[in-house]
């Protein structure tokens, strides 16, 4: 399963500079217009080896990293995940950036943090752009290899080189050796499935961590490597089907660790010291189009109303608001095609009953045991719950924004109706925040517990705020 978030699995399409483009002149400008570089956490006033820094850096600092990273894969593309990839044993192990560590090393004042996120994404931006250019100078073709395959050899050897000089073959740099060297192949045709497996069997193990290889090793993958192509003329592999992303969350969100989120926001009700969400859509959605900010005004005043009354979620309740999202005459249908979005790389299945599992799958916001089930028990109780239990609220909300993310009920404004669910599962039990900067600029992959659990850590973040402002006294 693809962890979104870590670019150990990054392919070559994810990574292709010619595929998607970037402004190393615009790059502090736009890291610094992203929701998290408002909030940068300040560190611990206490020593780099105080148990205390260890803790926030995998907590809150971590948390934050994280969300720079949704918010440059939102922007930018998933090829963007690189900036954190630092080498040694910073925070993802053996890469190829020497700009940013991990949050205890690398967060300190707002200013010198974000010079670092930029320095570090547009290293590893022009580290891609490189790389580039080396499968560029040897142009192969995978129909002649019989002849090519001396070519093929020193195109290997050549990136092996490459990529020892750039990670310095610290703590697990041979993963992003494999990796790159089946971008190569994956660049000049062969499948990406059948170009790990062909990098994986000629590496064999021979790479360690903090050990260059010799020149006999390098030679001798390179030469397995080129040998190992299947010879001219030999039929590919036909395309598989298309990935049915709804069917991957529904099995993803069962096996959620949700209780595994933070906690830090408490319990009980809480009014923030000002309306989080009515300002952000106020800031940011305004200035780009009036007319959008007006409907999603209209439709959180509505949703507020129906919190008070306490109205249960499903689709019907999110027609309502979704019309003065949309700025229709009557409310928007329930889609009746599959849908796709990250620029098509998600595509949602429909059946007959895919209304239906929305309708169950809402129904536990409201800390029932509800789930999607199987195709034929759409209200059965979910094992995350376990024992009708209900779950926390924050990891309810998540998990209702993102029930709307995937099952992507409308034909438009899936995210703004998803975002509203979760404020309003928040609303009906007297909880509102007074920021959700790290809940509208930030996107979620449908196949990945990881996410899901990320939503839920950062609702947690923005309500733990929310009642340390409200409790701080006045002026």
């Amino acid at each position: 399963m693809k962890s979104v978030l870590w670019p150990f699995d990054l392919s070559w399409d994810e990574v292709d500079p010619a595929r998607h483009p970037f402004d190393h002149a615009a790059a502090a400008r736009v890291v610094r217009s992203l929701g998290p570089a408002r909030c940068v956490p300040g560190p611990p006033d206490v020593s780099r080896v105080d148990p205390a820094m260890s803790s926030w850096s995998h907590g809150e600092g971590d948390l934050w990293a994280t969300a720079m990273s949704h918010a440059l894969m939102e922007r930018y593309g998933r090829w963007a995940v690189g900036w954190r990839w630092a080498h040694d044993e910073g925070d993802l192990d053996g890469g190829p950036v020497g700009s940013w560590c991990c949050p205890r090393d690398s967060i300190t004042t707002p200013e010198e943090t974000l010079d670092r996120v930029v320095a570090a994404l547009s290293e590893w931006r022009a580290w891609l752009e490189r790389l580039a250019g080396r499968f560029e100078a040897y142009p192969l073709d995978p129909d002649a290899v019989d002849d090519q395959r001396i070519l093929w050899e020193r195109a290997a050897r050549n990136l092996i080189l490459q990529v020892v000089d750039r990670t310095g073959c610290g703590s697990g740099w041979y993963g992003h050796c494999r990796q790159v060297l089946a971008w190569f192949l994956d660049r000049w045709g062969v499948a990406p499935g059948n170009a790990r497996a062909l990098v994986d069997e000629a590496v064999g193990g021979r790479f360690h961590s903090w050990v260059a290889p010799d020149g006999v090793v390098v030679d001798d993958i390179a030469e397995r490597l080129a040998q190992s192509l299947p010879p001219s003329g030999a039929p590919r592999a036909p395309a598989g089907p298309a990935v049915d992303h709804l069917a991957r969350w529904l099995a993803v969100r069962e096996n959620v660790a949700w209780r595994e989120a933070s906690d830090r926001g408490g319990e009980g009700p809480v009014t923030p010291a000002r309306d989080g969400a009515a300002e952000d859509i106020r800031a940011f959605d305004r200035p780009l189009d009036p007319a959008r900010a007006d409907g999603l005004l209209a439709a959180l005043e509505r949703l507020r109303a129906d919190a008070a009354h306490g109205a249960p979620l499903d689709f019907a309740l999110l027609q309502g608001w979704q019309q003065h999202v949309l700025g229709t005459a009557h409310p928007p249908a329930f889609r009746t095609a599959p849908a796709f979005a990250k620029r098509g790389r998600e595509h949602y299945g429909i059946a007959p009953d895919t209304r239906a599992r929305l309708d169950a799958c809402l129904a536990g916001s409201a800390g029932s045991a509800g789930s999607a089930g199987s195709a034929g028990s759409a209200g059965s109780a979910g094992s995350a719950e376990g024992a009708g239990v209900p779950l926390p609220l924050t990891a309810r909300a998540a998990r209702a924004c993102l029930d709307v993310c995937f099952f992507h009920p409308f034909d438009d404004g899936n995210a703004r109706s998803a975002f509203l669910a979760l404020v309003y599962v928040l609303a009906r039990e007297g909880v509102a925040l007074d920021s959700v900067s790290l809940l509208r600029r930030v996107s979620f992959q449908a196949d990945h517990p990881r996410d899901a659990v990320a939503l839920t850590n950062y609702i947690d973040l923005h309500l733990a705020e929310t009642r340390r402002h409200a409790a701080a006294p006045a002026g």
